[in-house]
């Protein structure tokens, strides 16, 4: 990746067209050194992190909130913000700052060498892409879910934050909840027995973007959204939100809520670093319009040594959420049709849920360990376990590994799914076995210069 700036910070720019208003006055940056803290994986004397927010609309907007509500704790520094829409970057700069300077490019971001850590959240067709070049430059990065699109980009990602050493955090939040530390304790202690299937539930995708192509909004940088992507006329159905449900940016209800609440699935059976041998999908694509990830898909995916079986269903058939009183820590379940049935030799277990909100059932809330119970890691926040990681060097809970192999899982499903047939996998390898056809689609081209 080039080190040549590709122009002033985009305020800078907005301010020259005569949007200063908008976006706020030019502000000399306050620089922090990176060698106070940057050096991948070691303290420095100094604990605050500064960051480049890459993506700031949706969860990119939360993230950089988030950020900026610690900088008052001496926490953090925002350095850099960074949208490909205008309107975005904007509310960006009003909420970072004014010493925070606006991008359009992120290669801008990545090359200022006082920033140590970035926080992509742009759509998914942009996330190894992004995280491998942020790795390259030695930054630390927090990538939303689902951690990549093909099998190939995942692997670069995992080959190039491990030769960085820097410190990844996969935004599949739920294992980081209150609940999701109750759930993992009450399944390790065998409550349940062994557990030998885990069925997921979710409701249908949608269907749609049937509107025709149009020009390119006058705030949107169209070739900057598109990226890696093939060259190909704006359409509404594309963005922003609705690429999830396009196979090559998105890839469906799968790999949007399927990172999160198969994420837990791996944590919880203590399967990171594992796969399934065989992955078998069938489904319903959609008749008509611009999205094209199955509207309704099932997924067996078949574990051996321990021998267990994941299951994704969409539908599936979600339990009745608990009725719960509100004043509980986790409060009422709101979004239930979502989740997943725990099978054991001795019961079941149920959470709703499985990101930001995740839910689990009152037995495991309510359980009580003796003095002999196996305790597990608690997280103390899904950032605060990612600033450790950036400090002290530990693995991240949803580390670059882990991210990657639930992202694969998604992958395979829809790979199946379009093929028509079961796919045998090894996990040593990362590596779709014996089908030549599959094993194409496990990577794509991309377009330069945004490719990894």
């Amino acid at each position: 990746m080039s080190k040549k700036s590709r122009g002033m910070p985009r305020r800078t720019f907005l301010k020259a067209a005569g949007s200063a208003a908008a976006v706020g006055a030019v502000a000399v940056p306050q620089i922090i050194p990176s060698g106070v803290l940057a050096t991948p994986n070691r303290p420095g004397a100094n604990d605050r992190i500064t960051f480049g927010h890459i993506g700031v609309g949706g969860m990119g907007g939360h993230h950089l909130r988030d950020i900026v509500s610690r900088v008052g704790r001496g926490q953090t520094h925002v350095a850099a913000v960074c949208d490909v829409d205008d309107r975005r970057l904007e509310n960006a700069s009003r909420t970072a700052g004014p010493q925070a300077d606006c991008y359009r490019d992120y290669r801008d971001v990545l090359d200022r060498d006082d920033i140590d850590a970035v926080v992509i959240s742009t759509p998914d067709h942009w996330h190894a892409v992004q995280t491998v070049h942020a790795a390259e430059r030695g930054k630390h990065v927090y990538v939303e879910k689902p951690a990549c699109c093909t099998i190939e980009e995942g692997i670069a990602m995992i080959e190039a934050a491990n030769k960085a050493g820097i410190a990844v955090q996969v935004g599949s939040q739920g294992r980081s909840q209150p609940e999701a530390y109750l759930a993992h304790r009450y399944l390790a202690n065998g409550n349940i027995g062994r557990v030998h299937r885990v069925d997921c539930f979710h409701y249908p995708s949608p269907s749609g973007g049937t509107a025709p192509d149009r020009e390119v909004p006058a705030e949107l940088d169209w070739d900057l959204w598109l990226g890696p992507l093939r060259d190909r006329p704006f359409n509404p159905g594309y963005c922003h939100g609705t690429f999830r449900w396009m196979m090559e940016s998105g890839g469906g209800q799968i790999r949007d809520r399927g990172a999160h609440v198969m994420s837990c699935a791996m944590w919880w059976m203590n399967a990171d670093g594992t796969g399934p041998v065989e992955v078998e999908a069938t489904g319903e694509a959609p008749t008509r319009g611009l999205w094209d990830s199955a509207v309704r898909i099932n997924v067996t995916y078949t574990f051996k040594n321990p021998d267990w079986v994941l299951t994704w269903n969409q539908p599936g058939d979600p339990p009745p959420p608990e009725e719960r009183t509100g004043r509980e820590p986790g409060g009422r379940i709101s979004r239930p049709g979502y989740g997943a049935v725990y099978q054991g030799d001795e019961g079941t277990f149920t959470h709703w849920g499985g990101d930001g909100g995740t839910w689990a059932e009152r037995k495991a809330r309510e359980w009580e360990p003796g003095p002999n119970a196996v305790d597990v890691y608690r997280s103390p926040g899904h950032m605060e376990d990612w600033f450790e990681g950036i400090k002290t060097g530990k693995k991240t809970i949803m580390n670059v590994e882990a991210g990657v192999d639930v992202a694969i899982l998604t992958v395979l499903g829809n790979l199946s799914f379009l093929l028509g047939r079961k796919l045998q996998w090894d996990q040593s390898r990362r590596e779709i076995i014996g089908d030549e056809q599959a094993q194409r689609l496990a990577g794509r081209p991309q377009r330069y210069p945004y490719a990894l």
